[in-house]
C-alpha cells in the first residue's frame, strides 16, 4: 500500500504541488528519501523520527521509502517534515489516507512532535485554494494561511491533528492576521532645496519610471530615493499580497499580518550582483 500526501515546493514566488508518496516495503529496517530533497529534507528522517517517537508509536521493522514527487523537481526546506509524518502514520494505519486527500499539508516538526512554523505558509494557502483544497499547517502560521480562504487546519502538534481527524477534539478555524498598519518614512518636506530632484522624483512617481541618481556622497542621493514610497499611491489589494509573499518565503510575516506598506531596500554601493539578486543555480 502506498500512502499519498499533497504539499507544495517553492520555487520563487511559485508554489509547485509535490506529492509525497510513502511505502512500507518488506526488508531490512531502513528510512530512505528520495526525490531531488537538498540536505533539509534529508534530515526530515530524524526530525520525523523523533516525532513519532514522542507520541509513544514505534516505525515498523520495514524498509521505509519516501519519495517527493515529480522526483525532477528540486525540494527545499523543512516543510516537507509534516507531510512526511503524516504519509507515515496513513502508511501505518494511523490516520486515514482519505481524511488527508482534501489538504495540502506544511510544516516542520520538533522532535517532541510539535508543529513549527516554515517559510513560504502563504503561497501555500493560496496554491490549495486555486485546487480547491484545504491547508495543514503550523498552529503560528493559521492567521497568515487564513488569508487565502477557507478550510485551513492550524495544529499545534501532530497528536491535536490525529485527534481531530478522529473526531475527538476538532481544531478550530484559524481568524485571519490584522494587516499591519503602515509606518510613515522619510518624507520629501524633510528635504531642503534640491527642487530639481525632487520634481524628477514626482514624474517618475506618476509615470512608473525608472530613475538613476548621480551625484558626489552626501549630496541626498539616499534620502531622496527613501522619499520615494512616500509619493506613490497606497498598495492595492493584489500589490500587498504579492508584497506579503515575499515576506512569507523570507519568513519574515509574523503573526499573519500582511504588509501594507512599499517596501523600499538600499543596499551598500558596494554589493555584487550575487548579493543583490541572490546567488546559485537558476531553476526553471
Amino acid at each position: 500500500m502506498v500512502a499519498s500526501v499533497s504539499t507544495v515546493a517553492y520555487l520563487g514566488l511559485e508554489a509547485r504541488a509535490v506529492e509525497v508518496q510513502v511505502q512500507l516495503i518488506p526488508g531490512l529496517p531502513a528510512f530512505n528519501v528520495v526525490g531531488l530533497g537538498d540536505k533539509a529534507v534529508g534530515e526530515s528522517r530524524e526530525r520525523v523520527r523523533g516525532a513519532i517517537a514522542a507520541m509513544g508509536l514505534a516505525l515498523p521493522p520495514k524498509r521505509i521509502v519516501v519519495n517527493l514527487s515529480p522526483a525532477d523537481l528540486p525540494k527545499e526546506g523543512s516543510h516537507f517534515d509534516l507531510p512526511i509524518a503524516l504519509a507515515l502514520l496513513a502508511a501505518m494505519g494511523i490516520v486515514d489516507a482519505e481524511d488527508l486527500a482534501d489538504h495540502v499539508v506544511v510544516g516542520e516538526l520538533g522532535l517532541d512532535a510539535r508543529i513549527a512554523p516554515s517559510p513560504g505558509v502563504l503561497l501555500a494557502a493560496l496554491h490549495a485554494s486555486e485546487l480547491g483544497k484545504g491547508l495543514i499547517c503550523p498552529v503560528a502560521q493559521g492567521a497568515e494561511a487564513a488569508w487565502a480562504g477557507q478550510g485551513v487546519l492550524a495544529a499545534p502538534d501532530i497528536l491535536s491533528l490525529i485527534n481531530h481527524f478522529k473526531g475527538h477534539g476538532l481544531l478550530a478555524a484559524p481568524p485571519p492576521g490584522q494587516a499591519e498598519p503602515i509606518v510613515p518614512g522619510p518624507d520629501l518636506r524633510q528635504v531642503k532645496g534640491q527642487e530639481t530632484a525632487k520634481r524628477a522624483l514626482e514624474i517618475a512617481a506618476a509615470g512608473g519610471h525608472n530613475l538613476i541618481m548621480v551625484g558626489p556622497p552626501g549630496s541626498g542621493k539616499s534620502l531622496m530615493a527613501s522619499c520615494l514610497p512616500g509619493i506613490l499611491p497606497p498598495l492595492d489589494a493584489a500589490e500587498a499580497l504579492e508584497v506579503s509573499m515575499v515576506a512569507s518565503v523570507a519568513g519574515t510575516l509574523t503573526g499573519g499580518r500582511l504588509t501594507r506598506a512599499r517596501p523600499f531596500r538600499a543596499p551598500h554601493h558596494s554589493a555584487s550582483m550575487a548579493a543583490l539578486v541572490g546567488g546559485g543555480v537558476a531553476k526553471d
